[in-house]
């Protein structure tokens, strides 16, 4: 039944999204790990020359995994007749990139060899160890864990598939092992040396007295301690060597690993303490969470507490049973505490069940280290705010730090050995390239009013002053509110109605359906009531956030009666001399959401383009069944001369194609536009997000192509013999690129589309938000297929406009709005819903 915990480490679930202004803290695979990770490599069964293969060149050192993207499937995405992917309109300007240049590209050619070890060695460090006593017989090289990286050539063994097999001993004396076998030879030009000198960078980072914690390296003698909350963050650093445009670039990215001093021991001890039911709250803590094992660097997810077993529990080797006790002892050296501790479960991976290790792997809580923010710290200001006095750093600062990386890099003398002994040579000025600022938008208001967006990005106060775009009056509405908080909740009611007066939007006195407790059935029976007297929309109030209450109410509001709701907190509503202002801000931005919910536009840009139907789409994991995602599509129903939106949610299991789905939902798209219109769009651009690099081979080969094919047999039934015409861009907000004018931020609409774009994509780097705090992320656009018959200019202005029509903010967004949407629409069905929501709701 039990698998040893130290052979199938895995590392799963991601954290959510940023938010926009937000600088990444990667806590989602953290804990203070004192070896390096084990590399993981495997065949890829259409090499006819056996050659290993992995994605080195992203920066990932584990290599290829299953479902991760080959080096030598390189998606060339560039369309064949794309004369140039650069724009013109704006205006231009150099910006400073997080990127160096490597000085000389090596000309060598490698022999690549697989190796392994028997009794197998899982510990990546004491397999380099070993190795390292035959550097003699083996000559220069490079090893990650798994692949050997060779100058010298060896022949193979007599009636042997292997090279080279050596014996050596552990320092237990166990004698162990080393067969290698020989996969291929890496050629100059051959893409796989990226992922070479991507480990001869990582080599020489070793030389800068770092430490690797899951893939990157983090510099423990920097740690930045936050006693009163039992964490400490360590500053590092994620790297990457990849061929750009005409040279070989290393993009180098500051980066920060929390560090929680917690073990699942202590987390059980303060349950044992303030639980009468100790086991129930404890499973309920720890269960979904990823937790950290020291002794091997691996994370593992929780899937269950086996009470019943405990540290002096055996189970069977091939040497016999031994407990957990003597098990760590003998194999780590680890002296175990408790002896009473219950152990901690964890499921194998469909990683782990492929490679046989079907068997749970059982882990004890005081060697598991807790991982990652709570809700209870991301909800807690003090802590958050501590944590991005030191995560968010201005330009400036963040120029500096990569400085003195490359300063360090060039004078730590093992650093410099191992670059120079590899012929890498790598320059000391970050990388100045060209780039555009877009020219500023003019947001559209009632009465054709219109206002030029400044380097703000932000027109709350225009907002506040003029007519909105659309108005719909607000004549039928119900506010649901707790009796003792009505009066509360009518003060709020009325800034409301006096906001709604100044953007000429009519809004009547509701109706108010009071509940006498907040139990959750409570609220559903009221909103029952108050939907089947028809209102427009329905405003619910509850006291504070709460997840299941909300869960609860979306439930009902979305699918069971589906009507417009609003929900507020009587915690952000609540009057106090202190916020007035505040509170007319909040007041304003729920009229702006309650007119838009309806159907409303509460502003609009400038769009030349007639008969255009954007479409965002994205998908988020249930948090119910990790095996279930539900994807969101969002499309605007040409918003020249029609405000409506239509949306759709279709759910889909883990390993499920999306293809069917997204082309089931976009003829439901195209029915919506045609029912309104009474034809189809001239043109669509759809924008996808939710794609990691890993999916864009499947994205492009089989999502694209389906749609496109689909949408080809619909123009053509409808008399439109040239087919669809669409352009399909894929965007990536989790991206390492950074960029800075005069070490400032960018202002909103700087592109970059040149040096630092991939030669074998059509894409663009686009900065749409400005950011008070930090440095501001780019997004990366990559316009896998397009027939709209634009140049790069013009899809690049267009998608910058986009970013200008999210309602819930009024100001551009990271991401254009269609994506924002279906964002948010995948992530409400994902947290809340659980399913899709009434069809009856498509249209608002």
């Amino acid at each position: 039944m039990n698998n040893l915990p130290s052979n199938s480490g895995h590392s799963r679930g991601r954290g959510r999204g940023k938010k926009p202004n937000e600088e990444l803290v990667r806590g989602s695979q953290l804990g203070h790990p004192t070896v390096p990770q084990q590399t993981m490599i495997r065949q890829p069964q259409n090499n006819p020359a056996g050659q290993s293969v992995t994605d080195a060149a992203e920066g990932d050192p584990r290599g290829s995994v299953r479902g991760r993207r080959l080096i030598t499937d390189v998606v060339r995405s560039r369309p064949s007749g794309l004369l140039t992917k650069t724009g013109t309109t704006g205006k231009k300007i150099t910006v400073q990139t997080n990127y160096y240049k490597l000085l000389r590209r090596p000309n060598w050619s490698l022999y690549q060899y697989r190796v392994d070890f028997s009794p197998d060695v899982d510990n990546t460090f004491l397999r380099r160890g070993l190795l390292s006593e035959h550097r003699n017989i083996l000559g220069g090289y490079i090893f990650d864990g798994s692949v050997l990286f060779c100058t010298t050539k060896f022949k193979d063994i007599p009636n042997s598939p292997y090279v080279l097999d050596l014996l050596t001993k552990s320092r237990a004396g166990e004698n162990i092992q080393i067969q290698i076998k020989s996969v291929g030879i890496v050629d100059a030009m051959d893409p796989q040396q990226l992922q070479v000198l991507n480990l001869i960078l990582r080599r020489a980072m070793e030389g800068l007295k770092l430490q690797i914690v899951s893939r990157n390296y983090f510099d423990p003698q920097a740690k930045i301690v936050l006693d009163n909350y039992r964490m400490e963050l360590w500053p590092g650093y994620t790297t990457s060597i990849r061929q750009h445009e005409s040279d070989l670039l290393l993009c180098a990215e500051i980066a920060h690993k929390v560090m929680r001093t917690d073990t699942l021991y202590h987390i059980l001890s303060k349950n044992i303490r303030e639980s009468d039911d100790y086991q129930g709250a404890f499973k309920r803590e720890v269960i979904g969470m990823v937790v950290l094992t020291d002794y091997n660097n691996k994370t593992y997810r929780v899937d269950d507490v086996d009470f019943a077993s405990s540290p002096m529990t055996k189970f069977g080797t091939k040497d016999g049973e031994i407990s957990f006790v003597d098990y760590y002892k003998k194999r780590y050296n680890i002296t175990i505490r408790d002896y009473k501790q219950p152990l901690v479960v964890s499921r194998p991976t469909e990683k782990n069940i492929r490679g046989g290790a079907d068997q749970l792997i059982m882990l004890i809580p005081e060697l598991a280290r807790a991982t990652g923010l709570t809700d209870n710290m991301r909800s807690d200001f003090r802590l958050m705010k501590a944590m991005g006095e030191h995560t968010r750093m201005a330009p400036e600062r963040r120029i500096d730090r990569l400085r003195i990386f490359n300063q360090r890099l060039q004078k730590s003398e093992p650093s410099v050995n191992m670059l120079k002994s590899w012929n890498v040579e790598l320059d000391s000025a970050l990388v100045e390239i060209p780039a555009r600022v877009l020219p500023p938008q003019k947001i559209v208001f009632g009465g054709q009013r219109r206002y030029l967006c400044d380097s703000r990005a932000d027109w709350t106060y225009e907002c506040r002053k003029d007519a909105m775009f659309t108005n719909v009056d607000i004549k039928r509405w119900y506010v649901i509110t707790p009796g003792r908080s009505k009066r509360e909740v009518q003060e709020f009611v009325k800034l409301c109605m006096q906001s709604s007066g100044g953007m000429k939007l009519q809004m009547s006195e509701p109706r108010y359906e009071e509940i006498p407790d907040d139990r959750n059935g409570t609220y559903s029976q009221a909103i029952d009531n108050a939907a089947a007297k028809d209102p427009q929309i329905i405003m619910i109030v509850i006291k504070s956030p709460n997840d299941e209450k909300y869960s609860c109410i979306k439930k009902r509001t979305c699918v069971d009666r589906p009507v417009p709701s609003q929900v507020v907190t009587l915690k952000a509503i609540a009057p106090r001399p202190d916020r007035a202002s505040g509170l007319r801000s909040i007041a304003n931005k729920v009229v702006i959401q309650m007119n838009a919910k309806l159907m409303g536009a509460p502003w609009m840009i400038e769009l030349p383009i007639n008969g255009l139907m954007t479409v965002g789409f994205d998908v988020c994991h249930s948090s119910k069944n990790k095996n279930k995602s539900y994807g969101a599509l969002v499309a605007t129903m040409d918003l020249k001369t029609s405000t409506r939106y239509f949306s759709s949610v279709t759910e889909h299991m883990k390993g499920q194609e999306l293809s069917n789905q997204i082309t089931m939902n976009m003829t439901c798209a195209l029915k919506a536009y045609r029912a309104h219109h009474g034809t189809l769009p001239e043109r669509i651009l759809f924008f996808r997000d939710g794609v990691g690099d890993g999916q864009l081979h499947q994205v492009f080969n089989s999502e694209v192509k389906f749609l496109k094919s689909q949408l080809d047999s619909i123009y053509k039934s409808a008399g439109r013999e040239q087919g669809c015409n669409m352009a399909f861009v894929v965007v990536t907000k989790r991206i390492n690129t950074r960029y800075f004018v005069n070490k400032r931020n960018p202002e909103p609409g700087t592109v970059v589309d040149d040096v630092i774009t991939l030669p074998e994509r059509y894409d663009f780097y686009l900065v749409s938000q400005a950011v008070n705090q930090g440095t501001v992320s780019p997004t990366n656009y990559n316009v896998l297929h397009d027939s709209m018959g634009l140049n790069a200019d013009k899809v690049q202005i267009l998608t910058y406009k986009m970013t200008h029509m999210y309602y819930n903010w009024s100001g551009t967004c990271r991401v254009p709005a269609v994506c924002q949407y279906a964002h948010k629409l995948a992530f409400l069905v994902a947290e809340s819903i659980h399913r899709a929501p009434s069809t009856g709701l498509e249209n608002q």
